[in-house]
């Protein structure tokens, strides 16, 4: 497994391919590839220069990428555009404040599809919070098969405060 900080850009075109690999299969089939792939290859430009950001890349034997996890330190104020804000609405400000700003945020895993059922995804995640004392992450609600996998490695779902969204936000064991 790689780590990256900015110098993942170096990488950006491959990384940009596997996660529209990943990022446009089911259950993100409505994803138009081109655009996923623009608007991904924009967000890991801003993204990798982000405080604390963190890419981990695990290749497959055949030298391609099998998987990746991206994350950063959660910034203070928590943000309000992209998702953000109906993390802030579902948890509500206190919770937020208390779970997520100053944690590690993983905001893309991807495992390519000839990788799944390795092990890739949890090895992953863990050596991508192994030096943060706490982390988060946010799926898509109709994610079905990824809220079970978080679950099935620990990660726990906090409580609700506000209105349901179309996300699910999980912080990591422990």
């Amino acid at each position: 497994m790689q780590s990256y900080g900015v110098d993942v850009l170096e990488i950006a075109d491959e990384l940009t391919e596997a996660y529209v690999e990943v990022f446009t299969a089911p259950p993100w089939t409505f994803r138009v590839p081109d655009e996923t792939r623009v608007a991904f290859r924009s967000r890991l430009e801003g993204d990798a220069r982000r405080d604390g950001f963190q890419a981990l890349v695990e290749r497959s034997p055949g030298g391609s990428i099998a998987g990746f996890v991206t994350g950063w330190t959660t910034p203070s104020p928590f943000r309000t555009d992209r998702a953000y804000g109906k993390v802030l609405e579902r948890l509500g400000a206190e919770q937020v404040e208390e779970l997520l700003v100053g944690a590690f945020e993983i905001d893309e895993l991807g495992v390519l599809k000839s990788a799944r059922g390795t092990g890739l995804g949890r090895r992953l995640l863990e050596a991508a919070v192994a030096e943060h004392p706490r982390a988060w992450l946010l799926t898509w609600d109709q994610a079905h098969d990824t809220i079970a996998f978080y679950r099935r490695v620990g990660w726990r779902e906090p409580p609700v405060r506000g209105p349901e969204t179309d996300i699910v936000v999980f912080v990591a064991p422990g």
